[in-house]
């Protein structure tokens, strides 16, 4: 890369963390087409990838004075945008298709419907009220993830948290709702 052409990036970097939305505009005229490649190659959807590169330059802006020239070049840091929004992306759609295939294997059990039924009542029951017992913190993210439907590294950015912090919370709520249903069920 040619010194004015560097020159030309950390202005632009340093005009967009100003908030100028026209740094934006060049920073998307020039590394949008990279950014929509390093999607593609992750998402493998063209449709998916078009709008990984809005979601990354829309985050971009949003985080344009976290930025630090020193780590890495505008065009590096748009790249690891992309490629970690594409990668949650990814990850999401495995996991749903995961979850519809393991739920269209589940038996259907005959005679004993109305004992299940009731036994899921319960159990649903059990589950809401323990939601609500829930450190505030754990139940932000559970409700985050369930009804909003993000990602543990949207509800971090959401919830300007580290991801490990939203991971941990997950985990513990997760964990502390799985044992409250189990003793209900015994």
């Amino acid at each position: 890369m040619s010194t004015l052409a560097a020159l030309d990036d950390r202005t632009l970097s340093d005009r967009l963390a100003r908030g100028d939305r026209q740094a934006l505009g060049q920073l998307y005229s020039r590394y949008a087409g990279l950014v929509f490649g390093v999607a593609l190659r992750v998402v493998k959807d063209r449709a998916q990838a078009e709008e990984l590169v809005q979601d990354t330059f829309l985050e971009a802006w949003r985080r344009a004075t976290q930025y630090d020239a020193a780590r890495a070049t505008p065009a590096a840091w748009l790249v690891t945008i992309a490629r970690s929004r594409a990668i949650d992306r990814t990850r999401t759609a495995n996991a749903a298709e995961r979850a519809t295939t393991a739920a269209s294997h589940v038996p259907v059990e005959p005679a004993e419907g109305l004992d299940s039924l009731l036994d899921l009542a319960r159990s649903r029951v059990v589950l809401e009220s323990h939601l609500a017992r829930l450190p505030s913190e754990q139940r932000l993210v559970l409700e985050l993830a369930w009804r909003d439907g993000l990602s543990q590294s949207e509800i971090a950015l959401k919830a300007n948290l580290p991801l490990g912090t939203v991971k941990t919370r997950t985990r513990l709520a997760m964990l502390e709702l799985s044992a409250a249903v189990r003793s209900t069920l015994r």
